[in-house]
């Protein structure tokens, strides 16, 4: 059961506000005045965040809140909404909470009856699986494979029949490995590699499985991409 604020004074709001993945001219205007408005901002690198509010001339306390020290963070971040203070959760790029370190301070928020309001907008997610000419209406998202061969063999092992395309992060030096383990593992299927989306650079490389391998196998790509993989189309082994 969600508690409520026992002070006489009103919690503050904590603002999950999406932000660019690239193009700094992604952030919507929402998300402008949100960030203009709160007290604080819980960044994963201040230096990546303070890229953007210098965009848009915007000066506000920052504070780090990252992996593996959310839990350090989290007692200041909400002792701030406690006092009535309105506090945005931003993320180096995209949509905070998809496979980064704001998961427990939303959790922690909730149960502290803190108000939650989302602030909608660009997410790697969503741009690579809209653009990728896959099946859309079912979809899967993993988020970061297992960094060993061995883990991610095992993953790709139990999703061999799962029919929904598959959406993975990945950085681009474990780009090649993960294309072999994947043709070994759930054959040569359909896939897409999204990288550098909404940057000078941007790519959308697609093909089979054995067809990437091949190809991307010499090339030092830089940066993290989004990998998408073709459903399975056969039936489920009874």
């Amino acid at each position: 059961m969600q508690r409520e604020d026992s002070g006489n004074k009103p919690s503050g709001t904590l603002y999950v506000v999406a932000t660019p993945i690239g193009n700094l001219e992604d952030l919507t205007l929402r998300a402008l005045r949100i960030l203009e408005g709160v007290s604080l901002i819980a960044c994963e690198d201040t230096r990546q965040t303070g890229k953007l509010l210098t965009r848009y001339n915007i000066k506000k306390t920052l504070i780090s809140y990252y992996h593996p020290r959310e839990s350090q963070k989290i007692p200041r971040i909400i002792d701030h909404l406690k006092r009535g203070e309105d506090v945005a959760l931003v993320t180096d790029s995209g949509t905070p909470g998809i496979s980064d370190p704001g998961y427990p301070l939303i959790r922690e928020a909730i149960t502290q009856g803190v108000k939650i309001v989302p602030i909608p907008g660009a997410s790697a997610l969503t741009a690579a699986l809209s653009t990728s000419g896959l099946p859309t209406h079912r979809f899967l998202f993993l988020g970061f494979p297992p960094p060993k061969k061995e883990g991610t063999k095992k993953l790709l092992s139990s999703l061999k029949d799962e029919k929904s395309t598959l959406v993975f992060y990945l950085p681009t030096r474990r780009l090649h490995s993960f294309l072999q383990t994947a043709l070994e593992t759930i054959g040569n299927r359909r896939i897409v590699v999204a990288r550098e989306m909404t940057k000078i650079h941007e790519e959308f490389i697609r093909g089979t499985a054995e067809e990437l391998a091949q190809n991307l196998g010499q090339k030092k790509l830089k940066g993290e991409a989004t990998i998408l993989i073709e459903g399975s189309k056969s039936k489920p082994a009874k």
